[in-house]
């Protein structure tokens, strides 16, 4: 069995890492999309006992949680064509790399101590190149998912503020249902009381 470098240790590592946070990523998306739709449901709730003004408040509510949502979605999906970019660049790159090496390899095969270290040389140099570019790549790949996780965040809290405003006003809207029906029924019970 071949042993891995460090190199590849190192790749194998970053990788398991990206899938680890990736998988949290998608974790947290379905909880909040799931607390969002129980916020929903909750506030379809509060909303059906109260005046036909809050039923549409709650509605709109929904309808601005469900396109927040929607949006991070989407967002995610940016992120899984991001982490796939990270797994075919390396492969392309390697296979390249080979065939580089082997067209390089051919005028060498002649005189074995100094082709030799010419190959050596030229490994350690697509070797220092390769490790630029893969630096280069995860440094973008990080500013993406960076700015990626602040827009999620953002988004989530508008949707959350929303969400909490929309139902404070249907309780509110319920509140004061509740105290006109009361009115009405004591001004009613008065009413009957005076007649008999």
């Amino acid at each position: 069995m071949a042993t891995q470098t460090a190199a590849q240790r190192k790749a194998a590592a970053r990788k398991a890492a990206a899938t680890r946070k990736r998988n949290a990523t998608a974790r947290r998306a379905k909880n909040t999309k799931a607390a969002a739709k129980r916020t929903a449901s909750s506030t379809r709730v509060t909303a059906s006992t109260s005046t036909s003004a809050a039923k549409g408040t709650a509605t709109s509510a929904e309808r601005t949680a469900e396109s927040g949502l929607a949006a991070g979605a989407a967002t995610l999906n940016v992120v899984a064509a991001q982490a796939e970019r990270a797994v075919l660049i390396p492969v392309g790159a390697a296979l390249v790399a080979r065939d580089n090496l082997v067209e390089a390899a051919k005028p060498y095969t002649r005189g074995r101590d100094s082709a030799q270290r010419r190959v050596q040389t030229d490994i350690r140099k697509f070797e220092r190149r390769g490790t630029t570019a893969r630096n280069r790549f995860q440094r973008e790949v990080k500013r993406t998912r960076t700015r990626v996780e602040r827009e999620l965040r953002q988004r989530r809290n508008q949707v959350t503020r929303l969400v909490r405003r929309n139902r404070r006003e249907a309780e509110r809207q319920v509140k004061a249902a509740r105290r006109e029906v009361r009115s009405q029924v004591e001004r009613v019970q008065d009413q009957v009381t005076s007649l008999a």
